[in-house]
């Protein structure tokens, strides 16, 4: 066996191993997003910006398209195919290139994101009283997190005509509920962040799985290419 025969070898069973590692934190990230998902049932009605069922489509998108990603490229790698290896790096570039891209604007543009996710929130509680649907979510979400309207219970008055929902303050009579102090979209934000930190680290290690597959795949395209122009 050649030198270069080794070489692609190597690399090949490297690609493989980093991309079952790859494949396997797609399903990982994909099951989170699903127990996220039923965690959040019963208030599923909300607007989508709620902090954590937006979470919970992220991490069943980012999963979904992790697992897709990394069966490419294993089967790139098994295969030798130089089609299947470049479209498993365009396709991981793209994905990287997004990551990125979304860490910088929740970053840099945390503020704006915040406030459009509490206009749309608070847009929503104008249809509480027309859809049942959405009612019993904002009852369950506030039960649940023992909160009150998106940023306080003020944010009922409107809505309302004055009055809070019975959910604000279980128990109390209506006509005397003062309701919770705190806002449910802070409350959620708090909860996430107390459960996602570990999916945080993992993503971080998936990240740096996704740079070194992309390595492998270019260094196995460039072997491939070169082992056939050797042939010819």
């Amino acid at each position: 066996m050649s030198v270069s025969q080794r070489c692609l070898c190597c690399v090949k069973y490297l690609m493989f191993v980093f991309n079952l590692i790859f494949w396997l934190g797609g399903c990982g990230l994909f099951g989170v997003g699903i127990w996220l998902s039923f965690t959040q049932a019963e208030f599923s009605s909300l607007p989508l910006s709620f902090p954590s069922l937006s979470a919970a489509n992220l991490l069943l998108v980012a999963g979904g398209i992790t697992m897709v990603t990394g069966f490419l490229g294993c089967l790139g790698a098994l295969k030798e195919q130089r089609c299947l290896l470049c479209t498993f790096f365009v396709i991981l570039l793209i994905l990287v290139l997004t990551e990125i891209t979304v860490v910088l604007v929740l970053y840099y543009l945390h503020d704006q994101v915040e406030s459009h996710a509490k206009g749309d929130l608070k847009n929503g509680m104008k249809k509480y009283n027309s859809e049942q649907e959405l009612k019993k979510s904002w009852d369950n979400v506030q039960k649940m997190f023992k909160c009150c309207g998106v940023n306080n219970s003020t944010d009922w008055h409107e809505v309302l005509n004055g009055t809070l929902p019975s959910s604000c303050c279980p128990g109390a009579d209506r006509d005397q509920c003062i309701g919770w102090s705190e806002g449910c979209f802070a409350k959620a934000k708090n909860w996430l962040s107390g459960n996602i930190r570990p999916v945080l680290v993992f993503g971080v290690c998936i990240g740096v799985v996704q740079i070194l597959a992309l390595v492998f795949s270019m260094q196995m395209y460039c072997q491939i290419l070169y082992a056939e122009k050797n042939l010819d």
